[in-house]
Protein backbone atom coordinates (compact mmCIF):
# COMPACT_ATOMS: atom_id res chain seq x y z
CA UNK A 1 0.00 0.00 0.00
CA UNK A 2 2.66 2.52 0.96
CA UNK A 3 5.32 3.82 -1.40
CA UNK A 4 8.64 1.99 -1.28
CA UNK A 5 11.26 3.73 0.81
CA UNK A 6 14.07 5.48 -1.05
CA UNK A 7 16.26 5.21 2.04
CA UNK A 8 19.37 3.06 1.74
CA UNK A 9 18.66 1.21 4.99
CA UNK A 10 21.64 -1.13 4.62
CA UNK A 11 24.09 1.78 4.35
CA UNK A 12 22.32 3.70 7.11
CA UNK A 13 22.40 0.76 9.53
CA UNK A 14 26.18 0.62 9.10
CA UNK A 15 26.66 4.22 10.27
CA UNK A 16 27.42 5.35 13.80
CA UNK A 17 24.85 7.70 15.33
CA UNK A 18 27.27 10.62 14.96
CA UNK A 19 27.50 10.00 11.19
CA UNK A 20 23.75 10.32 10.59
CA UNK A 21 22.81 13.81 9.35
CA UNK A 22 19.79 15.01 11.34
CA UNK A 23 20.32 18.72 10.60
CA UNK A 24 16.96 18.98 8.84
CA UNK A 25 15.07 17.64 11.87
CA UNK A 26 14.28 19.84 14.88
CA UNK A 27 15.25 18.59 18.32
CA UNK A 28 12.33 17.37 20.42
CA UNK A 29 12.88 18.65 23.91
CA UNK A 30 11.42 17.84 27.30
CA UNK A 31 8.53 20.26 26.68
CA UNK A 32 7.41 18.26 23.65
CA UNK A 33 7.46 14.96 25.52
CA UNK A 34 5.77 16.40 28.61
CA UNK A 35 2.79 17.43 26.43
CA UNK A 36 2.80 14.40 24.12
CA UNK A 37 -0.19 12.08 24.27
CA UNK A 38 -0.47 8.57 22.96
CA UNK A 39 -3.82 7.76 21.38
CA UNK A 40 -4.35 4.06 20.79
CA UNK A 41 -7.86 3.27 19.59
CA UNK A 42 -9.53 0.34 21.32
CA UNK A 43 -9.67 -2.71 19.08
CA UNK A 44 -12.81 -4.80 18.94
CA UNK A 45 -12.95 -8.32 17.56
CA UNK A 46 -15.56 -8.70 14.81
CA UNK A 47 -16.58 -11.23 12.21
CA UNK A 48 -16.53 -9.86 8.68
CA UNK A 49 -17.19 -11.61 5.41
CA UNK A 50 -14.73 -10.75 2.66
CA UNK A 51 -14.47 -12.06 -0.87
CA UNK A 52 -12.01 -14.96 -0.88
CA UNK A 53 -9.74 -13.32 -3.47
CA UNK A 54 -9.61 -10.08 -1.47
CA UNK A 55 -8.64 -11.91 1.71
CA UNK A 56 -6.10 -14.03 -0.17
CA UNK A 57 -4.51 -10.88 -1.62
CA UNK A 58 -4.19 -9.23 1.80
CA UNK A 59 -2.77 -12.40 3.35
CA UNK A 60 -0.35 -12.63 0.44
CA UNK A 61 1.16 -9.31 1.50
CA UNK A 62 2.54 -11.02 4.60
CA UNK A 63 2.06 -10.69 8.32
CA UNK A 64 -0.07 -7.80 9.51
CA UNK A 65 -2.80 -8.13 6.92
CA UNK A 66 -5.53 -7.37 9.47
CA UNK A 67 -3.71 -4.17 10.46
CA UNK A 68 -3.50 -3.15 6.78
CA UNK A 69 -7.21 -3.81 6.28
CA UNK A 70 -7.93 -1.68 9.37
CA UNK A 71 -5.68 1.12 8.06
CA UNK A 72 -7.48 1.17 4.71
CA UNK A 73 -10.87 1.27 6.43
CA UNK A 74 -9.63 4.11 8.68
CA UNK A 75 -8.41 6.13 5.68
CA UNK A 76 -11.73 5.62 3.95
CA UNK A 77 -13.57 6.71 7.10
CA UNK A 78 -11.40 9.83 7.40
CA UNK A 79 -11.92 10.69 3.72
CA UNK A 80 -15.68 10.43 4.16
CA UNK A 81 -15.48 12.67 7.22
CA UNK A 82 -13.34 15.20 5.37
CA UNK A 83 -10.38 14.53 7.67
CA UNK A 84 -6.92 14.16 6.17
CA UNK A 85 -5.30 10.76 6.77
CA UNK A 86 -2.46 10.59 9.29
Amino acid sequence: MSKPSKTDWKRLSGLDDQEVDTSDMPELGDDFFSRAELHVPVKQAVTIRLDADVLQWFKGQGAGYQTRINLLLRRYMQAQQGNPPL
